[in-house]
């Protein structure tokens, strides 16, 4: 059979998730570095796709409901109208399920986990790691997958940001929704004024969804520079490859801190598995505590300093 010569990619949701998908994305495209590949993806995260130079379209998916007749029509049209030889389902769900159905019965070839796949995923223990499932599906397509993914298109310009000469990032948002998954502000600026202390500034990064918290780091660490809302995708893995290390809680920008090779330190709460979602990268690791306020400073800088001990790039704690 002959290589095929349209593609598509799913990977529709969330920011953390997508991100630990880059690799699997990378994987695929060095598998078909001649066929054109489109992506399926929502809103947030077209940028980013269009960045990374994979794909010939990106399409974005208003993800139509059920009821939405019309919607789902046009949707149906435009997958099978566009001829996809293959498509490889990095979202694996009930919603990129109902995207095979939508194909019809001449489907193209199918790389994931619905019923009818033609080349279906192994059987997949509930509690494993995202990029460890998309390794595992990817082989049933005889694709080799790398640990993390190669961030070099995103080569954000830091020159506004008056960086200092050695720094650390702190990520003291998450969801709004989720306010268990936040290490309370308090902690974060006990943590920067003993970085303060060693030489290492602490820059904040956040939306103004946090500016509460982070006005509070500020107020009790003046060392502290508040970044909010002047940073996108590619300035923070820039500011990730010059930082010394990173501390935040279980939200996005961490999984692109951790790809981008900085020494990272993610804290969970019980809302979240590590085992299933932790940010990976060549210094990543985790802390978790139920509830998160009970994790003292003293355990975050001894992780920190297991970190610098690994040998990885940066000065000791």
């Amino acid at each position: 059979m002959s290589a095929p010569s349209r593609i598509l990619v799913v990977k529709l949701s969330a920011f953390g998730d997508f991100v630990l998908s880059l690799a699997a994305q990378q994987a695929i495209r060095r598998a078909h570095p001649r066929a054109e590949l489109t992506l399926l993806t929502t809103r947030p995260y077209v940028a980013l796709a269009e960045a990374s130079g994979l794909y010939q379209q990106v399409w974005v998916d208003e993800r139509p409901a059920l009821w939405n007749l019309c919607s789902l029509a046009r949707l149906r049209a435009r997958l099978r109208g566009a001829g996809f030889a293959r498509v490889y389902d990095l979202q694996r769900n009930d919603r990129s399920a109902l995207y095979f159905r939508l194909m019809g019965r001449a489907k193209p070839e199918w790389v994931g986990t619905v019923a009818g796949a033609s080349h279906p995923a192994p059987e997949m223990s509930a509690r494993r790691h995202i990029a460890e499932r998309e390794r595992d599906q990817l082989a049933a397509a005889g694709i080799a997958v790398d640990d993390w993914p190669d961030l070099s298109f995103l080569a954000g310009d830091l020159s506004g940001l008056e960086l200092p000469e050695r720094f650390a990032l702190l990520v003291p948002g998450s969801a709004p929704s989720r306010p268990e998954k936040r290490w309370p502000a308090a902690r974060y600026a006990e943590l920067g004024t003993a970085l303060a202390e060693r030489g290492v500034v602490p820059l904040l990064l956040g939306t103004e969804a946090e500016a509460a918290a982070l006005q509070a780091i500020v107020g009790a660490c003046p060392a502290a520079r508040d970044l909010r809302g002047r940073t996108d995708f590619a300035q923070i893995a820039a500011l990730a490859r010059r930082a010394e290390l990173a501390v935040g809680n279980d939200t996005g920008p961490m999984h692109l801190i951790a790809a981008a090779g900085c020494p990272t330190l993610t804290l969970f709460s019980a809302a979240s598995d590590p085992v299933k979602i932790a940010p990976r990268g060549p210094a990543a690791a985790t802390l978790q505590r139920d509830p998160l306020s009970a994790l003292g400073l003293d355990a975050v800088l001894g992780a920190l300093e297991q970190l610098a001990r690994r040998g990885q790039h940066g000065r000791d704690l």
